[in-house]
């Protein structure tokens, strides 16, 4: 009996934990949205543009040839962006194509 009230305070323990830095980190990624989104609008108000990474003609190539799920793979080797981004990034690449 004993060891069901260790083993039951134990889960108990571990689910505090795991929410509670659940929450801490979705609080620091709304932090480093919010300043990318301030720093963008520094960038803007300078004039300044955020130079193209090397290798995107490559993925404009892919992107011409219809296959875009290997553009966007290469976009994420390129830059080291995640799926979200890299498909957003390269859709949008896609209208100026």
């Amino acid at each position: 009996m004993n060891t069901l009230y260790v083993l039951m305070a134990l889960l108990a323990a571990a689910g505090w934990i795991t929410s509670t830095v659940t929450l801490r980190m979705r609080a620091l990624q709304d932090r480093a949205d919010r300043l990318e989104r301030r720093l963008g609008l520094v960038l803007d108000h300078l004039g300044i543009e955020e130079p193209e990474p090397a290798g995107m003609d490559a993925v404009r190539a892919l992107m011409r040839e219809g296959r875009t799920v290997s553009a966007i793979k290469a976009y994420r080797e390129t830059t080291g962006a995640g799926l979200a981004e890299a498909k957003k990034a390269v859709e949008s690449l896609d209208l100026k194509v």
